[in-house]
């Protein structure tokens, strides 16, 4: 069976879904194809810190009603570092600027839902049958099996949005693409509870036990982590071992009002940078994962898709209305710029905040040297909160 589109898009995470939203309200037709069903992946657990670029594309989107109600204003973060919270004011330091915790989860559904009201085309449970075929030349394909049935998608461009493991970037001929990868010898051993958060902001806490996030999802559901090797299982640790572990690298006043419940969900992550370049090999353009990973510590990951998702729909759109390449002949040099920016803050950030194998007594005395000198220098805490809050385009 052969349909067509003017684009395929690869993927129905946040970034394939905000892509397909911003083009359908642009009068572009999409189809979207998901190898996974809906509930897995509404299923998937995700940070969710949002930029003001995020915010503002739900917004573009008509999505963005649930989260300016539901959605938290931060106005900064706490760090913790020899046994003191010291905090980083946003709007002082930025000229105003805040970031918003709205789960990537729900970011997800909000998406899925007017993508399913506006009555567009999503094909999900495709499995590992899709294959994408010249995308080199001018008629480029997408092909898939679908309940026992071959299908045939025929369009203009291929947005890969398919994710680190997704089948876009492996298309991709072997030497016409560059990679760059640091993992780091540490995970995130993460756990969702419905307790009250520990306090209103996020913490960062740098200890000599290792690093510690206190984050939320609501009012009254918490996101906490960990830092474990990467040899850890996550059936190692009992509710209770955690939490007796995230209770050892708070502060006394976190400590006392930490409440402890079951956990929801509870995983390890592990902690890589990576980097594919370019973006673009002819009518395929990478975006979100499928090109680039950040560490979680610096909240990058959601926010660099999004960005990556305004420079291709701008690019898609100016095609078409305008008949001008423009756009898409600078998509991968423009979003690399960016996405390094926030590889390279994301990389200082997890130094910073991480006990690394190795360094000893003298790599926490740097650390807390550094973080002294971040917090009591206005020049180096305005850094800290412009690349937080999110840079320019």
């Amino acid at each position: 069976m052969t349909t067509r589109t003017q684009v395929a898009i690869i993927g129905a995470g946040p970034s394939g879904l905000l892509l397909g939203q911003l083009l359908h309200k642009a009068g572009i037709a999409n189809v979207i194809i998901e190898r996974q069903s809906p509930d897995y992946v509404l299923g998937r657990i995700r940070a969710g810190v949002l930029e003001q670029i995020a915010v503002d594309l739900m917004d573009e989107c008509g999505v963005g009603e649930r989260m300016h109600k539901e959605g938290l204003v931060h106005r900064g973060i706490e760090l913790l570092f020899k046994g003191e919270r010291h905090r980083i004011d946003f709007p002082g330091l930025t000229g105003g600027k805040t970031v918003m915790v709205y789960g990537q989860t729900e970011v997800t559904r909000d998406l899925m839902a007017a993508r399913s009201a506006a009555g567009l085309p999503t094909v999900y449970e495709v499995g590992d049958s899709v294959g994408l075929n010249g995308f080199d030349g001018s008629s480029p394909v997408v092909r898939y099996r679908k309940d026992g049935q071959q299908h045939e998608l025929a369009c203009d461009f291929i947005a890969g949005c398919d994710g680190y493991h997704g089948v876009s970037r492996a298309s991709v001929p072997k030497g016409a693409i560059r990679e760059y990868e640091k993992v780091y010898p540490f995970g995130w051993l993460g756990l969702l509870a419905d307790v009250p958060p520990v306090f209103h902001e996020l913490i960062y806490a740098n200890t000599d036990r290792g690093f510690a996030l206190c984050s939320m999802r609501s009012p009254t559901r918490s996101r906490y982590y960990v830092q474990v090797p990467l040899t850890d299982k996550v059936e190692e640790w009992s509710d209770e071992a955690f939490w007796k572990e995230l209770r050892l690298r708070l502060d006394p006043e976190a400590r006392d009002r930490l409440v402890t419940g079951a956990s929801l969900e509870k995983s390890i992550a592990p902690l890589r940078s990576f980097v594919a370049e370019p973006m673009r090999f002819g009518r395929l353009f990478l975006a979100g994962d499928a090109a680039h990973i950040v560490p979680p510590t610096g909240a990058k990951g959601l926010n660099l898709a999004a960005s990556d998702v305004k420079y291709l729909s701008s690019g898609i759109i100016e095609h078409y209305r305008e008949r001008s390449s423009a756009g898409l002949d600078h998509y991968s040099d423009r979003a690399l710029r960016r996405v390094w920016k926030a590889e390279r803050f994301s990389w200082w950030f997890t130094q910073l905040m991480h006990k690394f194998p190795g360094e000893g007594p003298i790599g926490q005395k740097l650390q807390e040297a550094e973080l002294d000198y971040l917090v009591h220098s206005q020049a180096a805490s305005t850094a800290l909160a412009e690349n937080y809050v999110g840079l320019p385009l």
